[in-house]
């Protein structure tokens, strides 16, 4: 099989339903791939999935919130029923709701700890029998976990000490998982993009939207299919290279 090409291989990707999941559902579909896609908002991934059908590829859409253990485990049971395997998993699930720590609310510190992080490992440990045994038996001999982090993973900012914290443990509990599944050829890499123009920012108040702004000036952001495509060339090397972080960020951001 051409290296490049990911057909035979079955893909699940959270967060699909806008930004850099819909952007990666689309990548990898483009590669051969036919794609699982799980959020909450079930009416886009429907859109989606129309949209890849639309263009020759399989799509399955499946609405739900991968904070919940049983949902999360149902969204992987559901792919592998349906499209029969999982060569990839893409946790890109994520929120981001920023200020300052003395005037953050709890209530939104355990929901991103729920979503960026609890909710990346739940889906992580139900697709991993099943990444294994691509691995092992699959049409490329190989399988993918690619975790969507943060720059915010690698340098704590001021204002974003939640945030902060979930994606360093999203970066902690990937390079664990790496080394432990390396020998067996499930690769695991990280990406960690600086800022790109979606919607995460709109989570937060009209202040802290502004306080971002501020401090990026007009730089020209990164667009969702530049971190897809990232994502796009972890996927598609030979099977003796693994990637195991990828660091994409605005040329203009320091």
């Amino acid at each position: 099989m051409d290296d490049q090409s990911l057909r035979g291989t079955v893909a699940l990707v959270t967060g699909a339903s806008s930004g850099i999941g819909r952007a990666t559902a689309l990548a990898l579909a483009a590669r051969g791939a036919a794609v699982a896609l799980t959020a909450r908002r079930a009416e886009l991934l429907r859109e989606l999935a129309a949209e890849i059908h639309a263009a020759g590829g399989t799509a399955l859409p499946l609405a739900a919130d991968i904070a919940d253990h049983e949902e999360a485990a149902e969204a992987v049971r559901f792919t592998v029923a349906e499209l029969g395997r999982l060569d990839t998993l893409v946790n890109n699930a994520g929120l981001m709701l920023l200020g300052h720590v003395t005037q953050s609310a709890t209530a939104d510190w355990q929901r991103m700890v729920d979503i960026n992080l609890t909710g990346l490992m739940h889906t992580t440990h139900a697709a991993l029998p099943h990444l294994l045994e691509a691995a092992a038996q699959g049409p490329r001999r190989v399988a993918d976990l690619v975790n969507i982090s943060s720059v915010a993973g690698r340098h704590a900012f001021a204002g974003s000490a939640a945030y902060c914290a979930t994606k360093f443990g999203v970066n902690a509990f990937s390079e664990s998982v790496r080394q432990e599944l390396a020998r067996q050829h499930v690769r695991v890499c990280v990406v960690e993009p600086g800022s790109v123009d979606t919607e995460l920012r709109t989570h937060n108040v009209p202040e802290v939207q502004q306080a971002i702004d501020q401090v990026l000036g007009a730089i020209e952001r990164l667009r969702p299919e530049d971190v897809a495509d990232a994502v796009a060339y972890a996927v598609t090397r030979p099977r003796h290279v693994a990637l195991a972080e990828i660091q994409v960020r605005p040329t203009e951001q320091v």
